[in-house]
C-alpha cells in the first residue's frame, strides 16, 4: 500500500511542471511542491523531529500547508491539523492531549503569546519545543522560509513506514457534542479514502478542483488534497469562502470539480451576479455535511452544469463511506447519501447492535479500509466505538432500502423524545430546507417539565425573504406527524457552525435555552 508521501513522489515524477496548487496568491508546480516538502522535512530532521512526533498545523488554505502536510508524511511524523478559529482553550486541550512537539502557525495566529508562555514554562508535562511561523517572522522563532534555507544540503530522512499501521494524522473531531477526540488515521486509511473518492467522481489528471472547505478538516485534507495529488490534478483554494469569489475562480481557473456544503451552493446560485459567470467547465463535485433539497440538487445540475454527487462520511472514516452515482436522479441525491463504497461493509443496527429490517431506523455501523485506528489516548472511547468484529459505530441514525441506498435521519445524541415520541431532527430539517425562504435550519430539543422535551426550529432566512412562526408551522404541518411540528420557531441572523459547515447544536441549544428560559415550563 502507498504512503502519503509516495502520492506526491509519483505525481511529481509524472507531471513535474504541472500546476499543483493555486491558493489565490501563489501558483506552485508539482516540482516546487515536492522540493519544498523535502526541504521542510530535512530541516525538521535537523531540528530533532523524527518518526512518531506529533506536529500541530494551524493554517488557512495556503500552499505552504500542503507542503508541510507532505513534509511530515516524509518524516513519519504525525500531522495534527487545527482549526484556525479554535479558541485558546481548544488549542491548549489539543496540544496537551496530543503531546505535540512543534506547531506551525500563520501570520494572524491570535494566541501566539499564550503558546510562547507555554513553550517557555518547560515543566515536565509540556512537550512543546518549537513554534514555526508561516508568512510572518518572530525574531526568536524559525519561519517557513528559514526552514527552506536550513533544509538545503541536508539529507531527507527516509524512515520505514508501514501504511496499515503507522498513523499519518490525528484529526480532532469538531466537537459538536462536547470535547474533541483525536481520530488516528493511518497512511492506508487516507490513501484508500482518496482513491475511492477519485474513482467515485471519475477524476483524471485534467481535473481542476475548487476546495473552499478548510484543509485542516477531513473534507479538505483527504477528498481534497490527497485525491488531487493522487491523480496529478490541480487544486484551487479559497482562503475565506465568499460566493462571488467561488464563481470567479470557477470561471478563471476552469474548475471541473466543485466541493462544498449545501449553503455554499445555495449562496452561489442565489448570488445576484450568478448568471454573469461562465461555469461551463464544471463537471461534478461533492456536496456533504447537511441535507440538500431536491430543488438545489436540480439547480446545481441544470444552472451550474455540475453533476454533483452526495456523500456521507466522518472524520473517523477518513471521510467518504457512501456516494451517490452519476446514474442517480435528483430525488435520490436529495433524499439519500447513496450507497456504501467498495471496500466498506455497512449496516443499520438497533440499541443492542443487532441488524434492523429494511427501512427501519437504527445506528449506522461500518468497517473498511478507511476506518480509523482508534481515538488517541482514549482507549475507553475506542472500545465503545467498535465491536469485536471491527465495525465502527458512527452515532448517526439512518435507514437502508432494498437497493442499499442510505438515508440519514440524525445523530443519536440529537434525537428528541417529546412525550414519549421520538423525533429525528434531520427529517424535519429536510422538509424545511425545501422552503424557498429558508437558508439554514436546525431542529433542537428544549427542556419541558410536562413533555420532557419540546422541539424548536431555529431558522435563518434567505436575504430579502420574510416569514413568521405561523406561516412556517402551516407549511410543515401537512408534511409530518402532528407531534413532529416544532413547538417553537425562532428566527436568527446566524447559527454557530464548525469550519466544515456543520451547525454546532449543543452550543445552539445552550443559546436558545438561555434566550427562552423565562417562557419554558
Amino acid at each position: 500500500m502507498t504512503t502519503v508521501f509516495e502520492l506526491l513522489e509519483k505525481a511529481s515524477e509524472k507531471y513535474p511542471d504541472k500546476e499543483a496548487v493555486f491558493d489565490g496568491a501563489n501558483r506552485v508546480t508539482y516540482r516546487q511542491l515536492i522540493e519544498e516538502a523535502r526541504l521542510i522535512a530535512a530541516a525538521l530532521a535537523q531540528k530533532g523531529y523524527q518518526k512518531g512526533d506529533r506536529v500541530m498545523v494551524s493554517l488557512p488554505n495556503w500552499y505552504e500547508g500542503v507542503a508541510i502536510y507532505f513534509a511530515l508524511a516524509r518524516l513519519g511524523a504525525i500531522l495534527i491539523p487545527c482549526n484556525t478559529r479554535y479558541s485558546r482553550e481548544e488549542l491548549l486541550y489539543i496540544l496537551e492531549n496530543s503531546g505535540a512537539k512543534g506547531m506551525f502557525v500563520g501570520k494572524d495566529f491570535q494566541y501566539f503569546d499564550t503558546f510562547e508562555q507555554y513553550l517557555k514554562s518547560r515543566n515536565e508535562d509540556h512537550h512543546l519545543e518549537d513554534i514555526i511561523t508561516v508568512r510572518s517572522k518572530k525574531s526568536e522563532y524559525s519561519s517557513y522560509s528559514d526552514l527552506l534555507k536550513k533544509g538545503r544540503g541536508y539529507p531527507v530522512p527516509s524512515p520505514s513506514i508501514t501504511p496499515s499501521e503507522d498513523v499519518y494524522t490525528i484529526l480532532y473531531t469538531s466537537g459538536t457534542t462536547g470535547r474533541p477526540k483525536g481520530a488516528m488515521l493511518t497512511h492506508e486509511n487516507v490513501v484508500y479514502s482518496a482513491t475511492i473518492t477519485v474513482d467515485a467522481l471519475k477524476c483524471s489528471k485534467d481535473d481542476v478542483y475548487l476546495i473552499p472547505v478548510p484543509i485542516f478538516h477531513v473534507f479538505g485534507l483527504v477528498p481534497g488534497i490527497l485525491s488531487v495529488v493522487l491523480k496529478g490534478s490541480k487544486m484551487v483554494f479559497l482562503e475565506e469562502y465568499k460566493a462571488i469569489n467561488a464563481l470567479r475562480l470557477i470561471e478563471s481557473e476552469k474548475v471541473t470539480v466543485h466541493y462544498g456544503v449545501p449553503t455554499m451552493f445555495i449562496l452561489e446560485l442565489n448570488h445576484p451576479e450568478f448568471h454573469k459567470f461562465d461555469l461551463s467547465s464544471l463537471r461534478t463535485g461533492i456536496i456533504a455535511a447537511a441535507p440538500c433539497p431536491e430543488e438545489i440538487v436540480r439547480k446545481i445540475r441544470t444552472e451550474m452544469g455540475c453533476d454533483i454527487q452526495v456523500s456521507y462520511g466522518l472524520t473517523e472514516t477518513s471521510a467518504p463511506i457512501t456516494f451517490t452515482s452519476f446514474e442517480d436522479d435528483d430525488y435520490l441525491k436529495s433524499t439519500t447519501v447513496g450507497k456504501f463504497l467498495p471496500g466498506y461493509d455497512g449496516k443499520i443496527v438497533d440499541a443492542q447492535r443487532q441488524k434492523v429490517g429494511i427501512g427501519e431506523i437504527g445506528e449506522i455501523a461500518v468497517k473498511g479500509k478507511g476506518v480509523m485506528k482508534g481515538y488517541y489516548k482514549m482507549p475507553e472511547y475506542t472500545q465503545a466505538a467498535f465491536d469485536d468484529d471491527g465495525y465502527f459505530y458512527t452515532g448517526d441514525l439512518g435507514t437502508m432500502d432494498e437497493q442499499g441506498y442510505v438515508r440519514i435521519v440524525g445523530r443519536k445524541k440529537e434525537m428528541i423524545i417529546r412525550g414519549g415520541y421520538n423525533i429525528y431532527p434531520r427529517e424535519i430539517e429536510e422538509h424545511f430546507y425545501k422552503h424557498p425562504s429558508i437558508l439554514e435550519v436546525a431542529i433542537i430539543g428544549l427542556p419541558d417539565t410536562v413533555l420532557g422535551e419540546i422541539s424548536c426550529a431555529v431558522i435563518k432566512l434567505k436575504p430579502g425573504h420574510e416569514e413568521d412562526e405561523q406561516s412556517l408551522k402551516e407549511y410543515i404541518k401537512d408534511k409530518v406527524a402532528d407531534f413532529k411540528v416544532p413547538d417553537r420557531i425562532i428566527f436568527v441572523d446566524k447559527l454557530p457552525i464548525t469550519a466544515s459547515g456543520k451547525i454546532i447544536k449543543h452550543e445552539l441549544k445552550n443559546i436558545i435555552t438561555e434566550k427562552l428560559k423565562a417562557t419554558l415550563r
